[in-house]
């Protein structure tokens, strides 16, 4: 087995909701190359003036940074990169990166606020385990998405006893006036919206390489904390007692460093956790592809043909949630058991070339790469909507859109139009990242569900006794995937049926819980 660089290819920090499928994404610049100064950014006029460019003049990640979140509000105008800047807390710290602390942390702790009053269930894990501080002398690396809804994580596990650091696992996901607040509050925290793949490096690098400080546990989203400390800092991987993912991708890269024996700390694998694939993948997709492509477009979803590709909880929600809004939705899948559910759903499973030249939105949810591609594209009609809700990039060949033949037209914050000479265009969302996360919202209940998950494989792995877990990736107990969701049951004032003694005994359950084996399929 190749070492993880090469057999664990990574997508520079492109993460998300997760799907169905393993992925493969594309090579990073290697992280372990000492970070160069960051680079002249671009004339302002030339973003201002060229409404027609080619990705030779300018990438659209270079000036994507402004309407950091949904509501617009990071709209500052603000030129000067965050890295150029020096800037320091009502506290006197300077230890954080952010695009800008002074206009926009007080508009951020309102957003977090906001969030707190939808996420029932990390903030009674919150209440009830504030007093014992189960995290008490844990140094936790963070590598997620930075929005109001992590936050709330990210100041739970605070109040919890950890130490953390803090970077973004998505270049386009970040809400700048949240990391502002973090940052005011004390976090030290080092992200913002349209990072460049040099910055994204370096901000990870931050997190894990800071004076007097050792870190001993990761939560990770999408593998890229991991993958830096293994290959950059191996004696100080060694040292970390646990590592939480919550994506597919990330899982896939445990399991294959398991696989080689290269994976020397445990870890704790919570994107298959119940709650995860159910609430976050299903639910939450559900209604968060609507948001994005709604806020983004202004499309009319009623007769519209729409293709998702992927079967799997994601492309559940996307398919569902599109058949509700008037759409004629089609599917294409490669596992037999996801088509006959998708076929006895109503959906028609069919070959992506098939109805590549009739449909009007293509939805990718694979978490596999290539699976639109160049030779799709050229087949599109004019104005198809081309969006990801996969974890990393690689789904749609955007590589495949940079040629001298076609030019890029930005239309607004994560909205292209690609035009082909004839005059015919698609509109491609965020650069083919994940869409939920760069173009809109994402519902804070179904958050607070993963994040007290995450929390709680935290707290597990990092008080676990020596022994109880060997170097190697485990699933979240059912026990544990029972009390998340037990926790969040009061919001809607549902009551539990408890087990007779005599219906306990007959099932051969505890009247307490876990009511599921672990092979049981919700």
């Amino acid at each position: 087995m190749n070492n993880l660089a090469d057999s664990v290819v990574i997508d520079p920090g492109f993460g998300g909701g997760d799907k169905q499928q393993q992925a493969v994404a594309t090579q990073p610049q290697d992280p372990s190359v000492v970070v160069p100064p960051p680079a002249t950014k671009q004339s302002s006029a030339l973003k201002k003036t060229s409404r027609y460019r080619s990705r030779s003049l300018s990438a659209s990640s270079t000036d994507s940074f402004s309407s950091a979140s949904y509501t617009g509000s990071s709209e500052d105008g603000d030129d000067v990169p965050p890295r150029e800047k020096v800037q320091k807390n009502s506290k006197g710290s300077s230890d954080f990166c952010v695009r800008n602390l002074g206009a926009q942390h007080a508009f951020g702790r309102r957003e977090i606020e906001i969030a707190e009053q939808e996420m029932p269930g990390i903030m009674a894990l919150r209440k009830r385990a504030a007093e014992d501080k189960p995290l008490k002398d844990a140094k936790i690396v963070g590598c997620t998405h930075i929005n109001a809804q992590t936050a709330v994580l990210i100041e739970t596990l605070a109040e919890l006893g950890a130490s953390v650091r803090w970077a973004a696992c998505n270049i386009y996901s970040t809400q700048n006036e949240v990391a502002a607040a973090l940052a005011e509050s004390g976090i030290p925290i080092f992200a913002w919206r349209g990072e460049t793949e040099e910055d994204f490096w370096w901000c990870i690098d931050r997190c894990v390489n800071a004076e007097n400080w050792q870190p001993n546990m990761i939560l990770d989203d999408g593998g890229d904390a991991t993958h830096l400390m293994l290959k950059k800092y191996p004696t100080m991987f060694k040292l970390v007692k646990g590592i939480v993912e919550e994506s597919v991708t990330g899982v896939h890269r445990l399991y294959q460093l398991s696989k080689a024996g290269k994976l020397t700390v445990p870890a704790m694998n919570v994107n298959d956790s119940v709650t995860k694939t159910k609430f976050d993948n299903l639910y939450s997709c559900k209604e968060s592809i609507l948001d994005s492509l709604k806020r983004s477009t202004d499309v009319m979803f009623g007769g519209k043909q729409v293709v998702v590709c992927g079967y799997g909880d994601v492309g559940k929600g996307c398919a569902q949630a599109l058949k509700g809004q008037g759409c004629i939705v089609y599917i294409t899948e490669i596992d037999p058991i996801c088509a006959l559910q998708a076929s006895m759903d109503g959906f028609r499973v069919v070959k992506l070339n098939e109805v590549i030249r009739n449909v009007d939105i293509v939805v990718t949810a694979t978490g596999n790469k290539n699976v639109v591609v160049r030779e799709h594209m050229d087949k599109m009609k004019s104005g198809c909507i081309v969006c990801n809700m996969g974890h990393s990039n690689t789904e749609i060949d955007v590589n495949g859109l940079r040629t001298p033949d076609l030019t890029w037209e930005k239309v607004r914050s994560q909205v292209d139009h690609i035009i082909w000479p004839e005059g015919k265009y698609i509109i491609l969302l965020a650069e083919g990242r994940l869409v939920n996360l760069s173009c809109s919202s994402i519902p804070s209940f179904a958050v607070s569900i993963t994040s007290a998950t995450q929390a709680l494989a935290l707290i597990e792995l990092f008080n676990a006794p020596p022994g109880r877990y060997k170097s190697d990736v485990y699933l979240l107990p059912k026990k544990m995937d029972e009390y998340v969701a037990s926790l969040h049951l009061p919001t809607f004032d549902a009551h539990l049926t408890e087990l007779s003694d005599e219906q306990a005994k007959y099932m051969g359950l505890n009247k307490a819980g876990p009511f599921k084996p672990n092979y049981y399929r919700y």
